[in-house]
């Protein structure tokens, strides 16, 4: 690994920050930028640098990683604010926010135009895997940007995929995983709601379910959360509202139906369009109970 490569890191967020300083404890020199100045001194307690903007942070930097919400900023970080001609030539730019295939291939249009490169590159693995470098990172590009990017993304996660030679490919398979993840949150909560109907132990229920062929991930993560009526947030409904609309959209964009995945939809915009839209995304079990009447 070079100890010389740059990085700058726009979107010190629950999970750019902890991003950020494994990079730094991999002897990466960072330059961070956010919004929050609170998320800025704490980069510079783990050794980073603080940017007054995204474009002082990307000057002259070999990569520029964008943790940011989604498109839109992405968008306003590289083009408006101007980050992408302070990267140095050549540069790359490192997209890991969940974003819409077709986005990644107009913003990648782009980036080429000015002279620097781009890799599709959204991970998974949540707050917990941002914090223990376990992430999985998808990422789609031509492989000498792959190989230019790899050192720091195997600094982020331990499961690094070259998912394809074409940005946008990242993209796809990590809406995939979204629509796999709604879909499996929410036919747990139909299932419970129907065994909830004629009163059985949903506890009991759980257990035995996660031991049999029925089980799932999701099943064993958020079934616990959704037995109880608060549970901590660890991901919030509205995340699927907005991940399932970016699956929606990118079947649309393709020609492909995907009518479970637009029925998951329908059940988190429910729950959101009652007032829980910021509650852990298990309680979209709370719109099967109000929809089957179960108290």
């Amino acid at each position: 690994m070079d100890d010389m490569t740059r990085i700058a890191f726009v979107g010190l967020g629950a999970m750019g920050l902890p991003m950020a300083s494994n990079l730094l404890s991999n002897g990466f020199a960072v330059t961070g930028y956010d919004l929050n100045a609170k998320a800025l001194d704490a980069l510079e307690n783990a050794g980073g640098e603080r940017a007054l903007t995204a474009t002082e942070a990307a000057s002259g930097a070999d990569i520029l990683i964008l943790m940011v919400v989604n498109a839109a900023q992405a968008e306003a970080v590289l083009f408006e604010g101007g980050a992408l001609e302070s990267l140095r030539p050549d540069g790359v730019v490192a997209l890991m926010a969940t974003c819409p295939p077709s986005a990644v291939e107009a913003i990648d249009d782009r980036v080429r135009n000015a002279g620097r490169r781009l890799i599709d590159s959204p991970v998974s693995g949540g707050v917990a895997g941002a914090k223990a470098a376990t992430l999985t990172i998808m990422a789609a590009g031509p492989k000498d940007t792959f190989e230019m990017a790899k050192p720091a993304f195997d600094a982020l996660g331990d499961k690094v995929f070259h998912v394809g030679e074409r940005p946008g490919q990242g993209a796809m398979v990590k809406t995939v995983n979204q629509l796999l993840c709604g879909v499996h949150i929410a036919v747990v909560a139909e299932a419970f709601a129907l065994a909830a109907k004629v009163g059985v132990d949903l506890r009991i229920l759980l257990e035995i379910m996660s031991g049999s062929s029925a089980s799932s991930w999701m099943l064993k993560d958020r079934g616990p959360r959704m037995l109880e009526t608060e549970p901590e947030v660890t991901s919030a409904v509205d995340i699927f509202v907005k991940d399932l609309g970016i699956v929606l959209d990118a079947g649309r964009d393709v020609k492909a139906a995907l009518p479970l995945a637009a029925a998951a939809q329908q059940m988190f915009l429910a729950t959101s369009g009652r007032g829980d839209g910021k509650a852990d995304d298990s309680q979209v079990i709370r719109s099967y109970l109000a929809l089957n009447g179960i108290k």
